[in-house]
């Protein structure tokens, strides 16, 4: 396993690339923000696009929101435009009062909101069946967030679809995604974090048929069309720094929490769900790396911290279980403990992670797994 020498983030995350000076592309990127893009050009490109899109239906665009501080901080911005945003909001698995909270002051900024509350059987269903196919207890959510939007815009003809940071760019992939502006079904495909499990594939799982699933199917290419549904990236047109967003989000109302949450140091990060917590810890599970990496990696190209911090916050923060999501999560899942222990165990990487003459992973007195000496991050 090799680390970047800027960052923090391993060679183990998924289409990171790392070039012949041991730097991670998604370092090299927050480099190309900083020296060699044109923020003002962007900028008026997207205000000629906001203007093309002005008042083509009763709505100007659409956004898919959570009640986070990046969908706040959307929001806002579309506010000052001058814009009639429609927000839809595909629910979290397990909510949490916080998430509820934050919801709440977004559509108190000003707009319509359509909460979709998911048919609980089938979406249940959903996430059982991929946790253990693939590891992520939030697979569905973020099929339904991706595909619920396109669906909405095309009911209400609303062409213009605003989405946050662009994640190849933010978090590394790619090269040809770097020039991607675009949120559309090849995008979904590619970067959505389906991790090779198509919705068709849930055909038939506990009685599940097509019909069942109709949300979480990628509009059809032809609806997509005729509306002229285009969803952007606002992250490409306006420089993303987490912090400032914070800040704006906060000056509307957007709260956080007074402890960190768990799986991380910071106490604005994946608010509305106590499930993501456990899918952060899933990607420890898998590639030695989760959200206190993916925050401290941040904090690191933006400047707010030196890598050295960030390697004390990493050893400090990643791989702690998140007991109270997991506590959520099976009272939600119907899981036993040790039926969840099992699926986690068979997806915890065997080669960063020590195990002993029985084949089980060993653990420090507060359950979290240890690492060899060698994926230790330095």
């Amino acid at each position: 396993m090799r680390f970047c020498a800027k960052c923090v983030m391993p060679d183990t995350k998924p289409d990171l690339h790392f070039d012949e000076e041991g730097v991670c592309d998604a370092c090299r990127s927050q480099e190309a923000k900083n020296e060699k893009i044109n923020w003002a050009k962007r900028k008026k490109e997207f205000l000629s696009i906001v203007d093309r899109h002005r008042k083509n239906s009763d709505y100007d665009c659409i956004v898919g929101v959570s009640g986070g501080k990046d969908s706040t901080f959307i929001v806002i911005r579309m506010l000052e435009l001058g814009l009639n945003p429609l927000c839809i909001c595909f629910e979290p698995t397990i909510p949490t009062s916080v998430g509820r909270k934050n919801l709440e002051n977004l559509n108190g900024l000003g707009v319509d909101l359509i909460h979709i509350k998911r048919n609980p059987i089938i979406y249940k269903k959903l996430a059982k069946e991929a946790v253990q196919r693939v590891g992520d207890p939030e697979w569905q959510n973020h099929l339904g967030i991706f595909t619920v939007v396109p669906h909405f815009a095309i009911k209400f003809n609303i062409p213009l679809i605003v989405w946050g940071e662009s994640p190849q760019i933010e978090y590394g992939g790619p090269a040809a995604s770097k020039t991607r502006h675009v949120l559309d079904r090849q995008w979904l495909e590619e970067f959505g974090g389906l991790l090779g499990n198509r919705i068709s594939d849930m055909i038939g799982v506990d009685g599940i048929t097509k019909r069942d699933l109709s949300l979480y199917y990628y509009p059809r290419q032809e609806d997509i069309k005729r509306v002229g549904v285009t969803g952007l990236f606002l992250g490409y047109y306006f420089k993303w720094d987490l912090r400032e967003i914070l800040k704006t989000s906060s000056e509307y109302g957007f709260s956080t929490t007074v402890r960190p949450v768990e799986t991380t140091y910071e106490n604005f990060e994946n608010l509305d769900c106590y499930s993501n917590h456990l899918h952060d810890y899933f990607k420890y599970l898998k590639y030695g790396f989760g959200r206190a990496t993916d925050n401290a990696c941040l904090d690191i190209r933006l400047g707010y911290i030196s890598r050295e911090e960030g390697v004390r916050l990493v050893h400090k923060y990643d791989g702690i279980p998140p007991k109270k999501a997991i506590r959520e999560y099976l009272r939600y899942i119907g899981f036993t403990r040790g039926e969840l222990q099992d699926i986690m165990d068979s997806f915890t990487n065997k080669k960063i992670f020590i195990r002993n003459d029985t084949g089980k992973f060993q653990k420090d007195i507060d359950g979290s797994l240890i690492r060899k000496e060698e994926y230790v991050v330095r």
